[in-house]
């Protein structure tokens, strides 16, 4: 077994390491067995950034539930967990659904896309695709504020 390897940030086209802190818009696909048809799931994110790890945390939007992610980025390749719990006014009444996810992230660091995998209601494991864009690099309270939906 040789050394083990140390992941590398992401770069861009001129080869610099990528910060991915900021606001993303997230948006997922997923059937549902219930309703019958393909659904969106979209959240506006913060991700924080520090070393190889990602911090993903939904912003406040009562209409959407919230959205939490724990992902490590190894070179293009972004690796992680997920957490949703619905909204409570929502088709699935504040339902908690978990599972992995696994991203590859665009040149220039502005977009990510892959595939999440989980649980359905019916207990059995779906899959479909995930993606993540960048909106804007700020993670201030008013760049925060643009983006939340007040609860209702």
């Amino acid at each position: 077994m040789g050394e083990p390897s140390t992941p590398l940030p992401a770069a861009d086209g001129g080869g610099q390491p990528v910060n991915y802190s900021g606001l993303w818009l997230s948006r997922y696909e997923y059937e549902s067995s219930s309703r019958g048809g393909t659904f969106m799931g979209q959240h506006y994110v913060l991700v924080m950034h520090h070393g190889n790890r990602l911090s993903v945390r939904s912003v406040p939007d009562s209409d959407r539930g919230e959205l939490t992610m724990d992902l490590t980025v190894d070179g293009r390749i972004v690796t992680g967990t997920w957490v949703e719990v619905t909204a409570t006014n929502g088709y699935y009444r504040g339902a908690r659904y978990h599972g992995a996810i696994q991203l590859v992230v665009e040149p220039g660091g502005r977009h990510m896309a892959g595939k999440w995998v989980g649980f359905n209601r019916d207990l059995g494991v779906d899959a479909g695709p995930w993606t993540l864009t960048f909106l804007d690099p700020s993670t201030s309270m008013e760049a925060l504020a643009r983006y939340t939906q007040p609860s209702t």
